[in-house]
């Protein structure tokens, strides 16, 4: 005899909930993915020079055309409230004091994977795919490497770019945004 286990999804006003009445732990790190709350892996050094090191160039090289926004919350949708590494956000006066960025206020994300590329390339490429975010960047640190994805269609990019160390990276959503990718690699 099989068992039906139920499971409750979680929306984004009952996690939003949950943070405000202090249910996770203090520095917890997590994240809402299709209703389930996900524990995020530990920043290590690595990544953790990475995201400063992108959080330099992107503020220098886009401002005032955007708003670079580190690790903080995106509403995809009612069950989905990511946190990229960064998000490149459209400028508004009260940088989003008034509500969460939407997909239609992100011009490109990009994750740093050191131990999750698996994960991003699986889970939350996709759902940035079916979210209409136009541009992601995955930088591989195993490989060495920025991997772009543009054109969402359903759950898929359509177009993929691997940029190898000693070349420049550059962003659909600005032509005036080219970086190195050794720059960002460190």
């Amino acid at each position: 005899m099989s068992v039906q286990i139920a499971k409750h999804w979680f929306t984004v006003a009952e996690y939003d909930r949950m943070g405000a009445a202090g249910i996770f732990p203090a520095g917890a790190r997590v994240e809402l993915i299709e209703g389930e709350i996900i524990e995020m892996s530990p920043i290590g050094k690595r990544h953790a020079a990475c995201v400063n090191r992108l959080t330099t160039l992107l503020v220098r090289a886009i401002d005032p055309a955007g708003i670079v926004s580190v690790q903080n919350p995106i509403r995809l949708h009612d069950f989905s409230e990511p946190q990229p590494d960064v998000a490149i956000l459209k400028p508004r006066a009260d940088f989003y004091a008034q509500a969460l960025p939407a997909p239609a206020d992100v011009l490109f994300i990009i994750e740093v994977c050191d131990t999750t590329l698996e994960y991003d390339r699986q889970i939350k490429l996709p759902l940035y795919a079916r979210a209409g975010i136009a541009e992601v960047w995955l930088v591989n640190l195993a490989d060495e490497q920025i991997e772009t994805y543009t054109q969402p269609v359903g759950d898929a990019y359509q177009i993929t770019a691997h940029v190898q160390r000693g070349a420049d990276v550059q962003a659909q959503a600005s032509a005036d945004l080219r970086i190195s990718v050794a720059a960002v690699l460190g």
